[in-house]
């Protein structure tokens, strides 16, 4: 599986759709030359020196060592120029993939703790978003999160920095790092969904069906970021049909992450016939060696059919906040290419 021999056929419908990308971190989408350009600037000297020697150290060896590249590329960047440096770099990647829209995960409380302002990672992604939308044509929002195993404090600090400061594109508010539970985080997200941001957690990667739990009960999730581990409850993935609640699954990340042994035991065509709304995904892309065009290859491969890579697109669509107006004019355009490529389906709109 790992040459993902896609017939040509396929490869043209993947090329082709309309991506949506909704569990993408920005500090984790760094590409390598844009972290050497920073690193040469800042003067950062425990990393590789050369772009050969870096683009080496930024393969995924395994998780402890992918934990160091991320922290590094959250060194790298110091003002707002860096952040938009950064932000424009990814839009570009996203666009040559055919993403039309991306919600994007920041960092928000590793640079606040560094003593790095929020008015200057909102300011500096902000212009990105506005060039990007100009020059590539692809809509980017933000949801600002922080780390569950820092406690209450990075949690408090995080949601007032984004109430503050954070602009109109910021759609979300999230929690990822070590799944821990969810209960003192309660008033948090209660204070992030009373000023209208969406509750977007990660839950379900490696905590167990608990924490998907945890995650609707306590923090009202509107959308479930990984939630594999909801199908060891049946009961679970019942009430997830029912509600509709997305769960936006990125496979070459849980195998990277060890959520899952092989790729060829990913559950995602188990979710999608269990009725789930999944939506596909890349998390951190370069650093794991994987982009959105590849993980419609890996669904492919992993058995699903054209029509099944269709719905992904649509389900993406479906789960954003785009705004219903965009979201139309989106599926018409995805439904047209599936019809284009010969994918017969129920109306996506």
């Amino acid at each position: 599986m790992d040459s993902l021999l896609t017939p040509p056929d396929v490869d043209a419908l993947v090329r082709d759709l309309p991506k949506v990308e909704l569990h993408v971190h920005l500090e984790g989408s760094m590409p390598p030359e844009t972290f050497f350009e920073l690193a040469t600037a800042h003067g950062l000297t425990d990393v590789p020196s050369t772009l050969e020697d870096l683009l080496d150290w930024y393969t995924f060896n395994d998780f402890p060592h992918f934990v160091d590249v991320y922290l590094a590329s959250v060194r790298a960047l110091r003002d707002e120029d860096d952040f938009a440096l950064l932000a424009s770099a990814v839009a570009r990647r996203l666009a040559a993939h055919n993403v039309r829209y991306a919600e994007m995960h920041v960092s928000l409380y590793a640079h606040l703790v560094r003593g790095v302002p929020a008015e200057t990672v909102f300011n500096g992604i902000e212009r990105a978003r506005v060039e990007a939308e100009r020059e590539h044509g692809i809509q980017l929002r933000w949801i600002p999160d922080f780390p569950a195993d820092f406690g209450v404090e990075a949690a408090e600090r995080t949601v007032a920095a984004t109430l503050e400061h954070g602009p109109p594109s910021v759609v979300g508010f999230g929690v990822g790092g070590v799944e821990t539970p969810l209960e003192q985080y309660a008033h948090v997200f209660d204070r992030a969904r009373s000023a209208g941001l969406a509750s977007l957690p990660h839950a379900g990667e490696h905590g167990g069906p608990v924490r998907v739990r945890e995650a609707l009960d306590v923090l009202g999730a509107e959308r479930i970021g990984h939630g594999i581990d909801a199908l060891r409850d049946p009961d679970l993935v019942a009430r997830l049909v029912d509600e509709q609640i997305p769960v936006d699954v990125s496979p070459t990340s849980n195998v990277c992450t060890r959520a899952v042994d092989r790729i060829e035991e990913h559950p995602l065509p188990a979710m999608l016939d269990a009725g789930l709304l999944v939506t596909l995904n890349t998390d951190d892309p370069p650093m794991f060696g994987t982009d959105l065009t590849r993980e419609y290859r890996t669904a492919h491969a992993l058995g699903l059919r054209p029509a099944d890579l269709v719905r992904l697109a649509a389900n993406g669509v479906h789960a954003s906040y785009l705004g219903a107006a965009r979201r139309r004019v989106l599926l018409r355009e995805i439904d047209g290419v599936a019809r284009r490529h010969g994918v017969d389906l129920p109306a996506l709109v």
